[in-house]
């Protein structure tokens, strides 16, 4: 339970003890070992760190994990969160080069306009959310500008969404693109809140279709290992 961090009590400190000790559990019990993961031992569970700041860069380095940058949400410290875990990266047993995924938020539809109308039910919950009134996602809204309250509440969510792609297909695609080569990212994951379940389909399956273009524009193979 304290590895899974379900005491109240733990303090952040104890994280990098933690994620080990989780590790440990995923492997093959030893002879005499007193606490044994059911199911879980010898599954040998691939283990990712998500992260959203320069310490999560640092921790997974040092274990020589996959790191996953929280980006789609808090974008500040994305490149140089990527620099020191490429810089400080030390091999493992399972990874032998660093690996890097980036999150982005994506809406895409038939137009710039359409995408842009339906990505309103995404800024209008991380405003309510930093109002202290968080809640199920609203329906979208013609126009975002008046449910901004003042400027400063603007300012703060194009910084917080800024990793977002939102528009026809082929702006989704030009703003992927230049997100790969501004992270050198390894993969990207992506989300996309959608208040419409059916619209919501829709984007992702355009986003599919222009997944081999995003490959196909990349120059070095090795620089973007796959999107999913």
């Amino acid at each position: 339970m304290r590895a899974l961090r379900r005491d109240a009590a733990t303090a952040a400190d104890s994280f990098p003890r933690d994620v080990q000790e989780l590790m440990y559990y995923f492997r093959f019990a030893e002879p005499g070992q007193k606490i044994r993961a059911i199911p879980g031992a010898g599954l040998d569970v691939p283990v990712w760190l998500l992260g959203s700041s320069l310490f999560s860069a640092q921790l997974t380095a040092l274990l020589g994990l996959p790191f996953a940058f929280a980006s789609h949400f808090a974008p500040a410290g994305l490149l140089e969160a990527l620099r020191i875990y490429r810089e400080r990266f030390k091999p493992s047993e399972r990874w032998r080069q660093p690996y890097a995924m980036v999150a982005a938020n994506v809406v895409a539809a038939a137009s710039d306009g359409e995408a842009r109308r339906l990505f309103t039910s995404m800024q209008q919950s991380f405003l309510n959310l930093r109002r202290g009134s968080p809640g199920q996602l609203p329906p979208p809204i013609d126009d975002i500008e008046p449910y901004f309250g003042s400027p400063a509440e603007r300012a703060m969510l194009q910084q917080t969404l800024s990793c977002s792609f939102v528009g026809s297909p082929e702006t989704v695609l030009r703003g992927v693109q230049t997100f790969l080569d501004l992270t050198q990212a390894d993969e990207l994951i992506v989300t996309g809140h959608i208040y419409d379940h059916a619209t919501r389909l829709r984007s992702f399956e355009l986003l599919s279709e222009i997944r081999q273009g995003l490959i196909a524009r990349i120059p070095d193979a090795a620089a973007v290992a796959r999107v999913s």
